[in-house]
């Protein structure tokens, strides 16, 4: 791609074609993130971008006769276009369904970030747009030296955050965009994602967290297991150009 021009709010080409990217965080584990990701895709597809995305690491992986397969990193493969090379969607994945830390230690492997860096480059030479999931909080360890939050550092990403909603939400989704902000990140906005069909009062919830967070909401998700994510894109109300780098 070049040397191009790099920066926390998007990429861009020698040839002056552009290529933004963002990456994607919950407040915990749980909070909805592939699938508002998975959703996400289809939306920049709708407007007609070339939309892939990738999920770095992910515990949690099936043996298969192609190698390691995480369901995550399947559901972005597939909401996908152009569908990228399965190896470039996660170049790590770990077996056991536990925290990355662990799952690479129970696979004796160490997680870096040259194969991240490495597969990232190569899909956003693909696409005009590279969603970038995490896995579990923005400051969940991956190894004993690299948290998630070193994953966007890496790549130059601003942050989008889904806040699942549950009890405590409130106080999760304040301290998230906190820690995002404190470590010089840009905050996007945020995505509500009904997690929890048994929640007591989630509309009243969802206006406190409008209230509280100080970046933009671009939507609120419906709890709809099994629905196609490409039927939920009206739920969202993405500003013109997003992920609009500076």
């Amino acid at each position: 791609m070049g040397e191009g021009k790099r920066g926390v709010h998007g990429r861009f080409a020698d040839n002056a074609v552009m290529t933004t990217a963002f990456f994607v965080t919950g407040t915990d584990t749980g909070a909805g993130k592939t699938f508002t990701s998975t959703v996400l895709l289809h939306a920049l597809r709708q407007r007609g971008l070339r939309a892939v995305g990738m999920k770095p690491v992910a515990s949690g992986s099936e043996e298969t006769p192609e190698g390691l397969r995480n369901e995550d990193a399947l559901a972005l493969q597939a909401a996908s276009d152009p569908r990228p090379d399965y190896a470039l969607v996660n170049p790590w994945a770990l077996r056991e369904p536990t925290a990355p830390e662990i799952a690479a230690r129970l696979d004796g492997v160490e997680v870096t970030l040259p194969p991240i860096e490495a597969a990232f480059a190569q899909l956003e030479a693909q696409a005009d747009v590279v969603l970038v999931e995490g896995v579990g909080g923005f400051l969940a360890p991956v190894n004993a030296v690299i948290d998630q939050c070193d994953l966007p550092r890496a790549l130059g990403l601003p942050v989008l955050v889904v806040v699942g909603l549950k009890l405590g939400c409130i106080n999760h989704a304040r301290m998230t965009v906190e820690a995002v902000q404190s470590r010089g990140f840009r905050v996007l906005g945020w995505i509500a994602s009904d997690v929890e069909t048994t929640m007591l009062f989630p509309d009243d919830y969802f206006e406190a967290l409008k209230a509280a967070l100080p970046v933009p909401c671009f939507g609120r998700l419906p709890h709809a297991p099994g629905v196609d994510p490409a039927s939920l894109t009206a739920h969202l109300a993405l500003p013109e150009g997003f992920p609009q780098p500076s």
